[in-house]
């Protein structure tokens, strides 16, 4: 059974909208930062238990990895917002994220 080509699903976004996502990203990484401090907190508190200290240990790596990805994502809606096309942002996200993942890998083998 053939398709034919139906067009665009969705409209493309307004320059309005492009500010929102940013501004939106913006504020998610506020939150992520807040979320980092807590886990510091917990992790430096001298009540803390060991399995409050393990757990503070275990979310800080959630907490780096996110840090990355709303990093990338702000990336991206900066460069939707100065005009670029979805494709060209979507490829500098990636070089991004690929950049982030070779560092960490070529710090690993240093180690060893």
């Amino acid at each position: 059974m053939l398709k034919k080509y139906t067009g665009i699903k969705f409209p493309p976004l307004t320059p309005k909208e492009i500010e929102e996502k940013y501004k939106e990203t913006q504020s998610e990484m506020g939150e992520v930062l807040k979320w980092k401090k807590e886990e510091e907190k917990r992790l430096k508190s001298k009540s803390s238990k060991p399995q409050a200290i393990s757990a503070a240990k275990r979310a800080l790596v959630r907490v780096a990895r996110r840090i990355d990805t709303v990093n990338g994502n702000i990336l991206y809606w900066k460069l939707r917002n100065e005009g670029k096309s979805h494709f060209y942002a979507g490829l500098e996200r990636s070089e991004y994220w690929d950049k982030l993942k070779g560092g960490n890998s070529e710090e690993e083998s240093k180690e060893d």
